[in-house]
């Protein structure tokens, strides 16, 4: 990621959200030349057609100068691509689609409330945990879907060997609005407070954790709202502070760009990429994409550790402490080092971000327990329970 005026600092604030740095940044033009395996760029984007690129990565070096070049266009370009006729036969993406509507019309018949991380609830139809959903249910359809070549070179290209691919599908209805604009996870799921806590290293490490994908499962005509992305904005450093900002949402409003796809496209974006799903305005389509987070194999720690166990066995000491007069700092470092402080992974299904962009983590709840006094009976339930959530 390009450094910008802020680069040099150790911790990032509202205040180095600069709108005139961020507009001279995203004005710049993506040049084609750069990208020869690319037909074209269209608004500012480059398109690729995907049965040239098969041709491309037939040997090995031709594999590794095409994902170089991706490599390329993710950091230091536009940060996105899409890739033209990724699903070659538009039979297996209409068999996926079967499948992804008998979910959701199963789902829909049980009053299962799914929220959505930058929509309001119930504004879309939502398929959390789509990849283990449909493994289980229809195995061929899974295997013939995720042998996609295309899927697997960006997803090498950028993450390396090792990644490990999770799928949320998403039906915005007609009428459905667009969402607000927004960087993804990692840091993107975090509030202002919380995002500023992390070191300005840390805030350039997190798009390269991940890679955000969608596949089109129907032609998506700019009517029906394909998604809204603002070109080379993954470049700006502060970007996951200035998300939220009013002159730089006005400024997403008003310069966004929105490309048209058929059945069977696959675009993959920089998820520091300032991007929203757009306002489906037809009056027909049912506009429905299987949305790819691809993680990297090194997103986990070297242990595995029951901080179930541990929480439960630190919490009297914890209350007895906390009596005793241990300052509020002291008993939150105990915690830091007790419990689990990120919320994912999570069975979106059962522990939905209805409230916010995430549901509350293991150590927001001995916290709570903490300064609300309970009874050691009472966390260890509300801790397996939430495990519970979690693994279900």
């Amino acid at each position: 990621m390009s450094p910008t005026p802020a680069g040099s600092r150790t911790w990032l604030t509202e205040a180095d959200c600069d709108p005139d740095t961020f507009r001279s940044l995203v004005a710049q033009r993506t040049d084609a030349d750069d990208y020869p395996s690319a037909e074209r760029v269209e608004q500012n984007v480059l398109l690729y057609d995907s049965d040239r690129l098969r041709t491309l990565a037939v040997t090995p070096e031709g594999r590794r100068a095409l994902q170089e070049e991706l490599v390329r266009a993710l950091l230091d370009g536009p940060g996105i691509v899409v890739l033209q006729r990724a699903f070659a036969d538009a039979a297996v993406v209409d068999r996926a689609s079967d499948t992804f509507n008998a979910l959701i019309e199963e789902e829909r018949a049980t009053g299962a409330a799914h929220g959505d991380h930058f929509a309001k609830p119930g504004a879309n139809d939502r398929v959390w945990n789509a990849l283990d959903k449909v493994a289980v249910r229809a195995p061929e359809v899974f295997a013939d879907y995720y042998a996609n070549d295309m899927l697997a070179l960006v997803s090498e290209a950028w993450l390396g060997p090792g990644y490990q691919v999770t799928s949320q599908v998403n039906v915005v209805n007609p009428g459905g609005a667009a969402q607000s604009a927004h960087r993804d996870y990692h840091l993107g799921f975090l509030s202002q407070e919380q995002a500023a806590a992390y070191p300005a290293h840390v805030h350039r490490l997190s798009p390269v954790l991940t890679l955000q994908g969608a596949v089109a499962h129907c032609d998506m005509s700019v009517e029906s709202g394909p998604t809204l992305y603002l070109p080379h904005s993954q470049k700006y450093e502060p970007g996951y502070l200035a998300w939220r900002l009013p002159a730089f949402v006005t400024y997403f409003d008003e310069h966004h760009v929105q490309l048209p796809l058929e059945k069977g496209d696959a675009v993959f974006f920089n998820p520091a990429l300032f991007h929203a799903a757009g306002h489906n305005r037809s009056t027909g389509i049912k506009r429905m994409a299987n949305l790819l987070q691809i993680s990297s194999a090194f997103g986990r720690a070297m242990e595995s550790v029951d901080r179930d166990a541990v929480a439960n066995a630190l919490f009297p000491v914890l209350l007895r402490r906390k009596a005793e007069g241990a300052p509020e700092d002291w008993l939150r470092r105990v915690v830091a080092a007790t419990a689990e402080g990120y919320p994912f992974p999570t069975n979106l299904d059962l522990d939905p971000p209805v409230d916010g962009l995430a549901p509350p983590a293991q150590a927001d709840t001995v916290w709570q327990a903490v300064t609300e006094g309970w009874a050691p009976k009472q966390l260890r339930q509300a801790l397996r329970a939430a495990a519970k959530r979690r693994q279900n």
